[in-house]
């Protein structure tokens, strides 16, 4: 009996030795079950050699296999190819186009990023990271801050009862630059900021097909809208230009944040330190370099090379310029709409009242008073200077 155990203990064991040989290999199999393997043998024109940190395990230099190479050991493994993608290197296209033969542009790393990763996936990061987190905190803030000061402190008003007699403040021809400006801007504004933050309010409401419309149009309009922005810019810093050479007094009118500190509300010529402020450092400054990196994107200026990694900055500079031109803009329009009384009407109209020349802006008031300046500017302002308009 006990034989018979043995024996069948025996071949049971030498069974089971057999079924858990791999099927694929085609080693013979001697009597007795027991398998006997043969190390690797390298492919032609591959040398292997045993690896230091790994004592009897052999390895071969795959960092140096070409894809030849490489499919004969592991076939469909295409590393050695994508290694050569990924430098960012000029490979062989038939098509013309620039960067043709550039699949994966090479490794860069912007301001803040923590390592440098492919330009394109680099870019990627930073306009959909801090880019549009912060841009969109900022907008934010802007919106709150100006609600809070309106809720709180309410309209600018004026103290003192209207006169009746009129001042010419702004020409036809200067409110025609003005509002072409204006509405370019709040045009370019309000699709810039869908195409931007669009994908994170818009499209969860409206769905993938109509927001993709609504983008489509947004980015034309955005595309020939500024062009006409820019020109109309340039038009704009030669007509009010004079009147916004800064001084000693916006100093002090900056310094009293124009009334918020002390009492009283601060002297000023035609325009005072807060839209000086605007006009160099919003619309010179941020206007030039948002117009420029749009003309960059828009392919229109001559004698630059527009390939991925330049469009990739222009990209970042004009979206980092107009976030901040767009926040600086919302406390101006703030002020000319709904936050002073009187402000809208003179821009729409052209004329002011005598109280609210001598309230916000003293210096000019006096200057007209004396002479210095001429109440009314042209024909047009001689006939209506008679006619009260009334302030919004």
């Amino acid at each position: 009996m006990k034989k018979c155990l043995a024996s069948l203990a025996l071949g049971l064991s030498l069974l089971a030795t057999t079924a858990i040989a791999p099927a694929q290999d085609k080693t013979p199999v001697p009597p007795g079950g027991i398998v006997v393997s043969t190390p690797p043998q390298s492919p032609p024109g591959i040398t292997s050699a045993p690896s230091p940190g790994f004592p009897g395990v052999e390895s071969a230099d795959i960092l140096k296999q070409n894809q030849a190479e490489r499919t004969q050991v592991q076939p469909g493994n295409a590393a050695p190819t994508w290694r050569v993608v990924k430098e960012g290197t000029t490979n062989y296209s038939s098509l013309p186009a620039l960067d043709s033969g550039v699949l994966i542009q090479p490794k860069a790393q912007f301001p803040g990023q923590m390592r440098a990763t492919t330009a394109g996936e680099a870019w990627r990061q930073y306009r959909n990271g801090p880019l549009t987190k912060f841009g969109g905190w900022l907008l934010l803030g802007a919106l709150i801050l100006l609600a809070a000061v309106y809720f709180i402190g309410g309209k600018i008003r004026m103290k003192a009862p209207l006169t009746g007699r009129l001042i010419e403040r702004f020409t036809s021809f200067e409110r025609i630059v003005h509002w072409t400006v204006a509405i370019s801007f709040v045009t370019l504004a309000a699709t810039g900021v869908m195409i931007l933050f669009g994908k994170y309010v818009l499209l969860p409401i409206f769905g993938h097909t109509l927001f993709g419309w609504i983008t489509y149009a947004g980015k034309n309009v955005h595309n020939f809208v500024g062009p006409l922005f820019a020109g109309s810019l340039v038009v704009m810093f030669i007509t009010y230009v004079k009147d916004n050479i800064p001084g000693l007094t916006d100093l002090r009118w900056l310094a009293r944040l124009g009334g918020v500190i002390g009492k009283g509300h601060p002297p000023a010529g035609r325009f005072n330190g807060g839209e000086k402020v605007w006009f160099w450092l919003g619309v010179v400054v941020l206007g030039l370099i948002v117009s420029a990196s749009g003309f960059v994107l828009d392919m229109l200026v001559p004698g630059i090379i527009y390939s991925r990694g330049n469009m990739q900055i222009a990209n970042v500079i004009h979206l980092t310029a107009a976030v901040l031109v767009t926040a600086m803009s919302v406390g101006h329009i703030y002020l000319g709409t709904i936050g002073m009384e009187g402000a809208y009407a003179a821009m729409r109209h052209g004329y002011v009242d005598d109280t609210w020349a001598k309230e916000h802006h003293e210096l000019w008031y006096d200057d007209i008073e004396s002479g210095k300046v001429p109440r009314v500017r042209t024909q047009e302002g001689a006939n209506r200077v008679s006619t009260p308009v009334k302030a919004v």
